[in-house]
């Protein structure tokens, strides 16, 4: 029984020594702090919208605990950095420094931080720098360097276009809830960039015609160090072209990271209004499908419609006119994609004739061994299913009659890329720049590549 008290009360001492140990702190200029990174670097933000939250650590290796007198913000609240230090705040109405911390020996700080930049007035992204500076009882002073860039946008809540408008700005705009262009307007874009928020869109009732615009999630941060959300699908919803809207004319025009390009509700086919005319646009990288037409009537010239998780392009009835178009289904997140064309005279359980859909001059290529679906519905001879390929490349099987006789009515001068051997051109090897693990994908040929002629570039 008395050895038994006499080894708990070593232990105990042993602890009460430990204990002692821990809460020795020194004033020695030689010890120091240890922190994770010597520099923050944020990615751009728009001015008066708040980053996301960065974080880094701040360690004590010495054998000694650290006190620290203060940390502060060298330039104060004059720069728009929020900064919390383990639980403290630096509240910036009060001189953005907390006093008074202690870092025991072992120990760590955990800092978070963020930025809400002001305006800086200027059409460019602009440099915003500070330090975070940390005064040790000693008088030794350590800094971590934080800094970003913040660009001047004009914010919208939304935007409603109830009369004909004309926009063009050099100034990023950025759209929290949505753009709507009422029945009665045209909205005219121009030379303009348009940055959507999460769920917002773009919802065309009367006409749209854009001339060099882009159209994209307004995300400038990244999802990995490596990938902006920029190049994430599913950042903003995209366009819906309702059925009240004609002659909608997009031009060098780029639609990117949405959730859908674009979708055109049915509407009564009129032969002297086109529902929607593109030239020399891209869709790239949706969570849907990138160009979704119902009983529309469309004509694409020089157009890219790239990695969709639904098809690339989809036409149910109507009339649809692509000529010099690149559809390339390489989309990264999912195998279940979708089509790179479909083309069909019913959806679902409505029949809407195909009277004609009609593609010289492209490309059509992807992942799958088979990415062009033309479907008609069955036992159905009076729904016209009309559709005509001519000088393009095709992946799909060579389309042949029951007996076996190939199609060269409907498909005239077509290179098949789906009988080509394995280690030949076909597929992503046309094109200069498919990189599956960054993201970055360039559509325009390589010098090595057949199709030489066709596509958009």
């Amino acid at each position: 029984m008395m050895k038994r008290i006499f080894l708990y009360l070593i232990i105990y001492i042993c602890a009460l020594a430990a204990c002692s140990d821990d809460d020795k702190f020194t004033t020695s200029p030689t010890a120091v702090l240890t922190f994770s990174t010597d520099s923050v670097k944020m990615d751009t933000v728009f001015s008066t919208v708040g980053s996301r939250t960065y974080d880094f650590w701040v360690f004590n290796r010495s054998s000694r605990g650290i006190r620290l007198t203060s940390v502060s913000l060298r330039q104060g609240n004059q720069t728009g950095f929020r900064v919390n230090v383990d639980g403290s705040y630096l509240d910036n109405e009060l001189g953005s420094v907390v006093n008074d911390l202690e870092v025991r020996s072992g120990d760590s700080l955990r800092v978070f931080v963020e930025l809400t930049a002001p305006r800086n007035q200027m059409p460019e992204p602009q440099l915003v720098e500070d330090r975070l500076i940390f005064n040790l009882e000693s008088g030794v002073q350590q800094h971590v360097t934080l800094w970003g860039h913040a660009w001047d946008a004009l914010l919208l809540d939304s935007l409603t276009i109830s009369a004909d408008t004309l926009i063009e700005s050099r100034q990023p705009i950025v759209i929290a809830r949505g753009l709507r262009v009422d029945s009665a307007a045209t909205l005219t874009l121009r030379n303009t960039t348009l940055y959507f928020h999460d769920k917002a869109g773009a919802d065309i009732y009367g006409t749209l015609r854009t001339d060099s615009v882009v159209m994209r999630g307004d995300r400038l941060d990244h999802l990995f160090s490596y990938l902006p959300y920029d190049r994430v699908s599913g950042q903003w919803r995209g366009v819906h072209i309702y059925s009240s809207s004609f002659e909608n004319e997009l031009t060098a025009t780029e639609i990117r990271n949405a959730e859908c390009g674009i979708i055109c509700d049915s509407a009564e086919l009129n032969s002297e209004r086109q529902r929607l005319y593109m030239e020399r646009c891209v869709i790239h990288n949706c969570a849907g499908p990138g160009l979704k037409a119902f009983n529309s009537w469309v004509g694409l010239l020089h157009c890219q419609f790239s990695n969709t998780l639904d098809d690339c392009v989809a036409f149910y009835g109507g009339a649809a006119i692509i000529d010099h178009c690149t559809l390339a289904q390489f989309y990264p997140f999912s195998a279940d994609r979708g089509a790179s064309l479909r083309f069909a005279n019913f959806f679902g359980s409505t029949s809407y004739p195909l009277l004609a859909m009609q593609m010289t001059n492209s490309i059509v290529t992807g992942y799958a061994d088979d990415t062009v679906m033309g479907e008609a519905l069955e036992n159905d001879t009076t729904t016209a299913f009309n559709y005509h390929f001519e000088n393009c490349l095709l992946r799909t099987p060579p389309v042949t009659s029951d007996a076996g006789i190939a199609d060269t009515v409907n498909f005239v001068a077509i290179r098949w890329e789906w009988e080509l051997p394995a280690d030949s051109i076909q597929g992503k090897r046309h094109f200069r720049l498919v990189d599956e693990q960054n993201l970055i994908y360039d559509f325009h040929l390589d010098s090595l590549s057949t199709a030489t002629g066709l596509g958009c570039y």
